[in-house]
């Protein structure tokens, strides 16, 4: 008697073995690792010349600071590659990645300080030894690091097994330290330059690092599982920003103006991310806002004389820029391509210098010209001075942390129209456009009237932000509103803000936003070379991440998918096919 046997099929599994890490490879990761973090607590140069003052022993600076966070990361991962127990949590995807890039950032920041200390100074005869052992214990790891074997494992995120309120905590506490890192960027000094490069490089491959090691996976799972704590302590980090500014209103400004670029990026987003409008002249709405608002909130230079409300204000403005956005866009959105951006780059050029000829001499005495229009009064809501300081539980909040709350309100209720836009039956009809106008239209959708409302309700949400820039820097003019330039928002900026975050998204364009205002303001000695290092990094993020920083999954499936050439495995599948 024979059996039949068939051959057992097997299937794919999530993990791979990999050939464990040389024990003597993370053994010098750790070593220089804790090398590095002595090195924090020793002085790198013996003058206070250098910004930041790096001379004390036993008391690290702020520049330190960010070594020494770079090389503890990097000790902690060593430590989860060697078994250690308690830190295995750590690499879900695998450790050789994570590790490499820790160790690669903290290199570059650590070897960025010594050698600014010698170009300032003038020479490496300012070091002290401090600095030596840095430059040695930062290259250890990196050295180390790149000749890990790969072991790289694809890991499904499975549901979370911990009790809620553990979760809860988990949450919180990766809340305030975000709070925390993003307070210490905000609040580097101007004069320190030198400390915001450092932070800028040790985030940047700290992030990558996590998302590499499958940690943020995992927090993902934690905040799908609970929404509503994650939006709570979204509200309360971002609440708390300013109570816990200690150098007055000079860094809530920051704050507000990246708020302001944000609101108009998410505007931009619906055109560009979801209807694929490319709009080189969308500044020119949140002009027209600022304009609008301008006129009816009782400036001394305003040719109407009249003040009203600021609920008033704030919808004479949306409104104005509604009317603007459907006058362009209706004889304009018939166009597509390369000549709908050239027509949109034209209408923002227009606005700006029509704006500087409504002077009275060149045109009729509307906007001051050039000069703009000045003296726009502080907002006051029931009876709460948005100009004056306040004390609230027992902090006192300057004039900028009053708008900073306002420009909350507004970013929630942006997030709010583009989320529930982007999810209904207008919004999946602009991804159909996007994707393929003539397939679109083919099913029954009028283009031009789904992308008439996009053009519209992008420029309403612009002209909502531009009614609070208006009151923020109390003065409108016309330079304010180019298409490129060294201060964003402009056209070119808020392009690059949905590009560079991720199109389509919530938070690619806030962070992306975030990033481009941030960067320009701290390192205002590169401003002759912004527009050069501007490019070279567009260039970088079409190489190596085209779909963005945070870009959604048909993004990452069109960019990444490499599946869809090939050949079916099994004769099943391929007279399926056929």
């Amino acid at each position: 008697m024979t059996t039949n046997t068939t051959p057992q099929t097997q299937t794919p599994t999530d993990t791979a073995k990999t050939a464990p890490a040389p024990a003597a490879l993370l053994y010098a990761i750790v070593g220089g690792s804790l090398l590095t973090i002595v090195s924090a607590f020793l002085a790198w140069t013996w003058t206070a010349d250098f910004p930041g003052d790096l001379t004390f022993y036993g008391s690290p600076a702020d520049l330190q600071y960010v070594t020494l966070a770079g090389a503890a990361l990097t000790l902690v991962h060593a430590l989860a590659a060697l078994g250690v127990k308690g830190f295995s949590w750590l690499t879900p995807a695998g450790s050789r990645k994570p590790i490499w890039f820790l160790a690669l950032g903290n290199m570059a920041a650590t070897w960025f300080t010594v050698i600014s200390i010698t170009v300032v100074l003038g020479g490496v005869v300012n070091l002290e030894p401090g600095a030596y052992v840095a430059l040695v214990g930062s290259l250890v790891p990196a050295l180390a690091a790149y000749k890990l074997p790969d072991d790289s494992r694809k890991v499904t995120p499975a549901k979370s097994k911990l009790p809620n309120w553990a979760e809860i905590l988990i949450i919180t506490g990766v809340f305030a330290l975000g709070l925390f890192v993003i307070t210490f960027g905000i609040d580097t000094d101007d004069k320190e330059p030198q400390l915001f490069v450092a932070y800028l490089i040790t985030v940047g491959l700290a992030a990558l690092a996590l998302n590499k090691s499958g940690l943020l996976a995992r927090f993902s799972v934690l905040t799908a599982n609970n929404r509503q704590v994650t939006l709570l302590g979204t509200a309360a980090a971002a609440i708390a920003f300013p109570f816990i500014q200690q150098s007055g209103d000079t860094y809530t400004l920051i704050a507000v103006n990246i708020l302001i670029f944000a609101t108009v990026a998410l505007g931009l987003n619906i055109v560009v991310g979801l209807a694929g409008l490319l709009d080189l002249g969308y500044v020119a709405f949140l002009g027209v806002g600022a304009y609008a608002a301008a006129l009816v909130s009782g400036s001394t230079a305003s040719a109407f004389g009249i003040h009203l409300p600021f609920w008033a204000a704030v919808i004479v403005g949306a409104i104005v820029s509604l009317v603007f956005g459907v006058v362009i866009g209706a004889p304009t959105l018939r166009l597509r391509g390369d000549y709908l951006a050239i027509v949109t780059l034209g209408f923002g050029e227009i606005f700006r210098i029509a704006m500087g000829n409504l002077d009275g001499t060149s045109g009729p005495d509307v906007t001051n010209g050039p000069n703009g229009i000045p003296n726009i009064p502080h907002l006051e809501i029931f009876g709460w001075n948005f100009g004056e300081s306040h004390i609230v539980a027992g902090i006192e909040l300057g004039a900028y942390a009053n708008y900073y709350f306002l420009m909350l309100l507004v970013m929630a209720l942006v997030v709010v129209v583009f989320a529930r836009a982007g999810n209904s039956r207008i919004g999946r009809a602009w991804v159909a456009i996007r994707e393929d106008e003539t397939a679109a239209e083919a099913m029954g959708i009028n283009g031009f009237k789904v992308k008439l409302i996009a053009f519209a309700l992008g420029a309403t949400l612009a002209g909502l932000a531009g009614t609070v820039q208006a009151h923020v820097n109390t003065t409108v003019v016309p330079e304010n509103y180019v298409f490129a330039g060294p201060v964003p928002p402009n056209s070119a900026f808020l392009l690059a803000a949905v590009i560079l975050g991720g199109m389509g998204t919530i938070r690619g364009p806030i962070l992306g936003a975030a990033l481009l205002f941030l960067i320009p303001a701290k390192l205002a000695f590169l401003q002759d070379y912004q527009l050069l290092a501007f490019g070279i990094a567009l260039i970088l993020l079409m190489r190596f991440r085209p779909e963005g920083l945070i870009a959604n999954k048909r993004a990452q499936l069109e960019f990444h998918d490499d599946t869809a050439d090939q050949a079916p495995q099994d004769l099943a599948t391929a007279k399926a096919g056929a």
